[in-house]
């Protein structure tokens, strides 16, 4: 099973990179096509939007064979990916919207997927170690894709990098391949509720399971709702260059690659429900720490945040694999990440209209939620959620 830990942090890294660099550099190459920031933007939002749509697409995970699909998804991505070699002007700006739409259609899929994967390729104690381990593989290439995309797009243009960017989900589609499954998910009963009941029934079902995802997806909500007070914060508020942005996000990211690696410790002895807590108390003390007028509290915000997002987001996937029955793990899977990424739509343009009244007072506002939502937690008669259950076997239910 340390073979198929490998393989998994293998994939988060090559795919991290391929989706990374291709993001930023779809949104430079439709500006340098057509001269609109507003269409360059919107690339963004293709890729956000399929996620809206992941519960249903997630019951096509239960339906069949999960690792074929999620092989599938990756060449095919690669092969719509190669469409972009016929962008020569800006008569086929379309074609990269219609990538960048591709990408979130793989994302919902790849994603629920691999999450009902992890549970018939490794072992219960081995989730939430290597849950982490990805996350901090993910935010690693979130560090060097975009540079390394850019300079290849500045160098060779916008063809090298969807060469660059198609050989990863085939080379991630090999590592699917190669990943030894010691368990297989019963099949789906003819009977069963499909798409958004299904995965709704049991995220509502499940209290530690539907704690860490309320958690992660508070967390998650707040990044975006902060964004643009955080650019005001260091541009106005502490007159710095707008180039200081980078040594910010860059503060996060690192704080993200050792909040992930750390985290699967702390799932073992506390549990996803506790672990959740503490990543949703981090980010709103990051966020008070982010109204100090001083810019070494801003660089140490970001690192508070960067800790605390991975340790949401990985406690209610963790939670998502100990606590749903296998025959449905794909839909609750992309269920959850609807409810975990979905808010983030709605929450960034908030936050950016938001962000007239002040800065501080959105990060306040944030900070509130997450600290109010996390002592009401607190509060509660947890259940145990750590090493509690039976492990994920074939139509067994854990209770997480």
């Amino acid at each position: 099973m340390r073979r198929n830990a490998g393989l998994f942090v293998a994939i988060s890294l090559l795919s991290g990179f391929g989706s990374s660099a291709m993001s930023l550099v779809a949104g430079i190459w439709i500006l340098d096509l057509t001269g609109s920031t507003g269409l360059a933007a919107l690339a963004g939002l293709c890729v956000y939007a399929p996620v809206l749509a992941g519960p249903w697409l997630g019951a096509l995970l239960d339906r069949v064979p999960r690792r074929p699909l999620v092989v599938g998804v990756n060449l095919a991505l690669a092969t719509v990916l190669l469409t972009l070699l016929t962008v020569r002007g800006p008569d086929r700006t379309w074609l990269i919207f219609v990538v960048s739409c591709a990408y979130g259609l793989s994302y919902v899929l790849i994603d629920a997927g691999e999450t009902a994967l992890l549970p018939s390729a490794l072992s219960p104690a081995q989730l939430g170690h290597v849950n982490g381990a990805r996350s901090s593989a993910q935010e690693g290439m979130k560090l060097v894709a975009p540079v390394a995309g850019a300079g290849l797009y500045a160098w060779h243009g916008g063809h090298a990098v969807v060469l660059l960017s198609a050989a990863m989900p085939v080379l991630v589609a090999l590592l699917y391949a190669a990943v030894r499954l010691v368990r297989t998910p019963p099949d789906l009963p003819a009977d069963r509720p499909g798409g958004f009941r299904a995965g709704l029934a049991v995220l509502l079902g499940q209290p530690a399971l539907r704690i860490a995802v309320a958690l992660a997806a508070l967390s998650i909500a707040m990044s975006g709702f902060t964004t643009a007070a955080t650019y005001a914060m260091v541009t106005t508020e502490l007159a710095l260059p707008a180039t200081f942005l980078g040594v910010v996000l860059s503060a996060q990211g690192a704080g993200s690659v050792v909040g992930g690696l750390v985290v699967g410790r702390l799932l073992g002895s506390w549990g996803p429900v506790t672990v959740g807590v503490a990543g949703t108390t981090l980010f709103g003390v990051g966020c008070l720490v982010r109204c100090l007028p001083w810019w070494p509290a801003t660089v140490a915000a970001s690192v508070l945040a960067g800790f605390g997002l991975p340790w949401a987001l990985v406690a209610a996937v963790t939670a998502l694999q100990r606590h749903t029955p296998a025959a449905v793990l794909g839909r609750v899977a992309a269920t959850a990440n609807t409810a975990m990424f979905g808010p983030i739509v709605l929450a960034i343009p908030l936050g950016s209209a938001a962000v007239h009244l002040g800065a501080r007072p959105t990060l306040v506002v944030a900070a509130s939620l997450c600290l109010a939502c996390a002592a009401a937690v607190s509060r509660r008669r947890r259940p145990r959620d750590a090493g509690v259950g039976i492990a994920a076997g074939p139509g067994l239910i854990r209770t997480r």
